[in-house]
């Protein structure tokens, strides 16, 4: 037999409907039938009936079942999937089987992928109330910090699994903790006592992945639904998209459900016209003299810092313009007054340095700004839920040529690493015509450079014109209805703009082995 082949060794018929149901291994536990959905638990040489798998949700995941792929040296195949709800919407953990019959989880994670696998843990798991996010955490001998805490239902779930996916469970929760080594470790409470994993990023073109899906147009074509607020046709081009904008009314529709369910939606403020086109292709490398990798605009965030009260800083602005490469995952192409740069979330976290500086693998990052930040303006579409002004307390850490930044909310921390990129870089790699690639360059030293008196007219031009909507939305009075309602020096207004200046928090996605993501810029101020 072709070593490719997956090896089947067990076969037995569904005790619903009588279809053959095939397990790749001998220690898998249990098994979706692919007919009815029945979930089987595996008894000797019969199987029983425990409940029933909801359908799952369509997404555009290039994997599916019976791909295959190779780990650190070993071979392996994807024989099941678990489908994950969260608030934010939902992601995958699909059950690699190796050909030596080791089990593993390759795992979505903020727009990429882990690759994690079980472990012992030699001493109890902590209680699931004690975790606090962003706090150390020693566990199996390692010092971890509390990356996410995230309630999710098991949605559906199809294939070969090494355990019952107990459907009817309810909430639990999941709780990601990462450290310096660009580790994840996930501890899953909902067995006793809790499931303990740790992985690393991986990149599918790493795994040398074979029989990965291809897209469909017919089931985008099923995602097909109606804006609600204007009803113009909203068609997501992404499989993982969370939230997307209404290219005719601007309404921010949560999608996350899918199509059928009652969308959510707000309206916004119209911003500015992104530089670079939504869905212009261009190609840009991660790392210096790396290798190019072709990048889709996808989505566009415009944001703003929020000096706190007293504060004599003066308030700023960028804009952020989510990449998608079908390989890659996603990447964060940021704009500054102070220049470009590209970003992507980390799978680890820094450890400290000294005073407020942080090391990551070996280089030293000084800490450059700490600042609440809020989301005022977005087009395209996004892998997190979008909420109405997404807010977020950040803080930016730089080296010579690299920037580091983390973003906390309530439930969830999450770090960024990235390069400084030249505005001549971004020009080529997204094709600008030259009048555009000129306005790019909005830094100070554009300004002062010899590049002619019209090109000097025309940044200032675009400076203004850019200034003007951002910062009429970053001043925007959110205790607007209190003034209107009880004057401007009411104990009412003064209360609301006490309890809003500065803070607030923006609905997280579940980080880790287990999720979805987060707007996660960097290097912003």
């Amino acid at each position: 037999m072709d070593s490719t082949t997956p090896q089947r060794r067990w076969s037995a018929p569904c005790p619903n409907c009588g279809a053959p149901v095939e397990f790749a291994s001998s220690a898998s536990a249990s098994a979706i039938c692919s007919f009815c959905r029945s979930t089987l638990l595996r008894e000797g040489e019969a199987l029983r009936k425990i409940g029933q798998s909801a359908e799952l949700f369509a997404d555009h995941s290039p994997l599916q079942l019976q791909a295959r792929g190779r780990h650190a040296g070993a071979d392996f195949t994807l024989v099941g999937r678990l489908q994950l709800r969260y608030e934010g919407g939902v992601w995958n953990e699909w059950h690699a089987l190796f050909d030596s019959g080791k089990s593993g989880w390759l795992s979505e994670d903020n727009g990429a992928y882990v690759f994690a696998f079980d472990a012992p843990l030699s001493e109890p798991a902590p209680a699931s109330h004690t975790l606090v996010v962003g706090a150390q955490q020693v566990l199996a001998g390692q010092g971890w910090r509390v990356a996410s805490l995230t309630l999710v239902t098991l949605g559906a779930a199809e294939g070969e699994l090494p355990r019952p996916p107990l459907p009817k469970a309810g909430e639990f929760l999941l709780a990601d903790l990462r450290n310096s080594q660009d580790e994840v470790g996930t501890l899953d409470y909902l067995s006793e006592p809790p499931q303990w994993s740790v992985g690393r990023a991986v990149r599918l073109a790493d795994l040398a992945m074979s029989g990965l899906r291809e897209d469909s147009e017919a089931t985008l074509a099923s995602r097909a639904m109606a804006c609600p607020s204007c009803g113009a046709a909203l068609e997501p081009k992404l499989g993982m998209t969370k939230s997307m904008v209404c290219g005719q009314c601007h309404a921010v529709v949560d999608i996350s459900g899918g199509a059928g369910a009652d969308l959510e939606h707000y309206a916004q403020a119209n911003g500015m016209e992104p530089q670079i086109p939504l869905g212009r292709t261009g190609t840009l490398a991660l790392q210096p003299n790396g290798k190019p990798l072709y990048w889709q605009v996808v989505g566009y965030q415009e944001r703003c810092d929020l000096p706190a009260p007293g504060d004599d800083d003066e308030q700023t602005f960028w804009r952020e313009y989510l990449l998608y490469n079908r390989m890659e995952g996603f990447a964060f192409l940021v704009d500054t007054e102070e220049g470009w740069s590209l970003v992507r979330p980390l799978t680890g976290v820094p450890k400290p340095a000294g005073g407020s500086d942080v090391e990551w693998q070996g280089r030293r990052f000084k800490q450059r700004w700490q600042y609440a930040a809020k989301t005022t303006y977005v087009l395209g579409e996004f892998y997190w839920r979008v909420q109405r002004e997404d807010r977020v307390q950040v803080g930016d850490y730089e080296s010579p040529q690299e920037l580091l930044s983390s973003e906390r909310s309530s439930n969830e921390v999450t770090w960024s690493l990235g390069r400084k990129l030249d505005a001549s870089e971004v020009a080529t790699g997204f094709r600008l015509a030259p009048e555009r690639g000129a306005a790019l360059a909005r830094d100070a030293g554009a300004l002062s450079s010899g590049g002619g008196v019209l090109r000097t007219i025309v940044i200032v031009a675009v400076l203004i014109l850019v200034l003007i909507p951002l910062l009429r939305a970053c001043a925007s009075d959110d205790c607007q209805s209190y003034k209107n309602a009880y004057g401007e020096a009411s104990a009412e207004y003064q209360q609301c703009r006490r309890s809003s200046s500065g803070s607030g928090v923006r609905p997280g996605y579940t980080g880790g082995s287990w999720g979805g993501s987060g707007s996660s810029g960097g290097g912003h101020k």
